[in-house]
């Protein structure tokens, strides 16, 4: 079977092949680990061919032969960024794990109480995505500080590995079926617009502007190394690394860290093995040591 295609420049449509051969696999998925660190192991081929077909049919290529071949050539460090974006595993949703909401809520602000008026607090949310999280956490912020009577300053940095993502982050706009299922008493955290008669929900500007959003590979060069932040949400990330690429991680999250400051990752991640110097508080929660 073949898959359907956009037509090349000269009008003959390109037919892709339907396999992906062990040593092109390999290679694709050596060249992810280098470059990402992201473990795709030996089960993932179906998976590799499906997320690279549209980058095959984009480049007017045929055969995965043909775009391991582009890899290597010198265009392929552009293309590598492309690989590295459609390999990414980008699903997400508002308020996922809301467990670590609430303990935002019932145990993370009223601590930030104590700090002094005025004073700048910092949450990273290191794995964004399509922005859910950091706006998640943001409209949460806006919402409960005021309640609290917090007068602190906040902001949020949000990164990722993946500049498609991030460009979709930005924009701050979801379809309608994502933001209606979450609840209702969130929803005013949005306006609704119409984008080519389709509705939508746009995030309010002042909750937009309170989050940035960088590209960062997290096991690269260019990642936060003092501590600096008094929250990080690192959540569904370390289950696509090796146990040595989860170590290397998590100290660099670790010295992001203010002390006192805590660490959220995924309720299906655990840091058992792992030296960290971090208290566990909670499953999936990390406090570094006051």
């Amino acid at each position: 079977m073949t898959v359907p295609a956009p037509k090349q420049s000269g009008g003959k449509p390109v037919t892709m092949l339907n396999s992906l051969t062990e040593s092109d696999y390999h290679f694709i998925r050596d060249l992810v680990y280098e470059h990402s660190r992201i473990n795709l192991g030996d089960g993932k081929r179906e998976l590799v061919f499906a997320r690279i077909g549209k980058r095959m049919r984009l480049n007017g290529i045929s055969s995965p032969e043909a775009y391991c071949e582009l890899l290597r050539s010198t265009q392929g460090l552009t293309e590598l960024g492309h690989l590295i974006d459609v390999i990414s595993t980008n699903h997400t949703h508002f308020f996922r794990e809301y467990a670590h909401f609430e303990f935002l809520q019932q145990v993370v602000l009223p601590e930030w109480r104590n700090l002094a008026t005025g004073q700048r607090m910092n949450v990273w949310s290191a794995a964004s995505s399509s922005g859910e999280e950091p706006y998640s956490i943001a409209m949460a912020l806006d919402r409960w500080m005021p309640r609290l009577n917090l007068d602190l300053d906040w902001r949020i940095l949000a990164t990722d590995i993946s500049s498609r993502m991030l460009d979709r982050a930005r924009e701050g706009s979801y379809k309608a079926s994502a933001v209606e299922a979450i609840d209702r008493d969130w929803r005013s955290c949005f306006n609704k617009e119409k984008v080519d008669g389709e509705l939508q929900y746009r995030v309010k500007d002042h909750i937009r502007r309170k989050v940035s959003y960088h590209q960062i590979n997290l096991l690269g060069k260019k990642v936060p190394k003092e501590a600096t932040f008094d929250l990080i949400f690192c959540r569904n990330v370390m289950i696509y690394f090796d146990r040595q690429t989860q170590t290397e991680l998590i100290a660099r999250l670790q010295a992001a860290l203010k002390p006192g400051a805590y660490l959220m990752v995924g309720h299906s991640e655990s840091l058992g093995g792992i030296d960290h110097g971090l208290r566990l508080i909670r499953p999936s929660i990390y406090r570094k040591t006051p």
